[in-house]
């Protein structure tokens, strides 16, 4: 029975990636497409380009998540932890891109796999075994924090680069903007590959040490195509509901500020995976950096009704897939003890 719970763990582990990139990819180039910085399909084969060298190469946040800040009882009761948590994710993924909103799959995780954790201890088994007191400096304030960080850097950045084009005329500064922001669309792309890939070689990883398998001391090769496939996969079957969003209804936005959001969300995410291993929401930091860089201009140009729409489903994600998670987590407790 525990090589069928890790089953499917590793089957829902890839859903999960498939609708990250589905959901998550399109978001990071969907300033390029507002812009007429690039084509709807050149984005997304860019995006699935970059998406899948992001995922394959780092994987120092995923060890560090999997080995040192959380362990999880081993066995059945572990596996169905994972599942449900997943399940409650994939399950808000659906619902919140069917309602064209762009929400973090890593907060719904988050939410979920705690959701899951409480029904275990609900039903007397075990919960988590172990949580690291490092976990709430690495991993919830880079969450919590990241979307201010965001808006309030584009917001600043906005400055110094309309300050330079000040006597340039508009036609070339827009036609400049296009092109860096094609480039930066890649490095969003690339750096959402990091980030996000991770989350899903974490979970795979945690249940091969629930399941008792061995993981030879890194990261299994073919974890890594798993993860980098199905993000590359979502990618490219494109989820255009979540970046019309963020294209058009949310906010009027130029080239050159797009390229100014663009290029600090680029920045933010790369040194979170890359320098400090903090997981960071693509979502929300492309979300907060467009939404700062098109905040700074003379006239108004949010829509406040579809940002207070985000923000409520952005509040309600970690509360949802928890309790989701916490009645699949019941009911498949039956599971734990077979």
């Amino acid at each position: 029975m525990t090589i069928v719970l890790f089953a499917l763990v590793v089957l829902f582990a890839g859903a999960f990636a498939f609708l990250n990139g589905f959901r998550d990819a399109s978001s990071s180039v969907a300033l390029a497409v507002r812009t007429r910085a690039l084509t709807p399909t050149v984005a997304v084969l860019l995006a699935g380009l970059f998406n899948f060298i992001g995922a394959g190469l780092s994987a120092g946040l995923a060890l560090a998540v999997s080995r040192a800040w959380v362990v999880l009882p081993s066995g059945g009761n572990g596996l169905t932890i994972l599942i449900a948590g997943l399940l409650s994710a994939v399950l808000w993924g659906l619902y919140t891109w069917w309602r064209g909103i762009p929400s973090s799959s890593t907060h719904a995780l988050v939410g979920g796999l705690a959701g899951a954790a409480v029904a275990s201890v609900a039903v007397g088994h075990p919960g988590v075994a172990g949580v690291d007191e490092s976990l709430l400096f690495q991993v919830a304030l880079p969450l919590l924090l990241s979307p201010a960080i965001a808006f309030a850097g584009a917001y600043l950045l906005v400055w110094p680069a309309t300050w330079a084009a000040r006597y340039t005329p508009p036609n070339v500064v827009n036609t400049r903007s296009r092109r860096a922001q094609a480039i930066a669309a890649g490095a969003v792309a690339f750096g959402h590959g990091l980030q996000d890939g991770q989350r899903t070689s974490a979970v795979v990883i945690l249940a091969m040490v629930a399941a008792g398998l061995p993981d030879g001391g890194s990261i299994p090769a073919w974890v890594a195509l798993l993860t980098a496939g199905m993000l590359t996969a979502g990618t490219l079957a494109g989820g255009w509901r979540i970046a019309y969003t963020i294209g058009y209804r949310m906010i009027r936005i130029d080239p050159l500020r797009g390229f100014v959001a663009q290029l600090f969300s680029s920045a933010l995410l790369l040194v979170g995976a890359i320098g400090l291993y903090w997981p960071i929401s693509t979502t929300h930091t492309v979300t907060s950096a467009v939404l700062g860089a098109g905040a700074n201009q003379r006239y108004p140009a949010t829509n406040q009704r579809v940002v207070l729409r985000i923000l409520a489903f952005w509040t309600l994600t970690p509360l949802v897939t928890a309790a989701a998670a916490f009645v699949l987590g019941l009911a498949l407790s039956p599971l734990t003890g077979l």
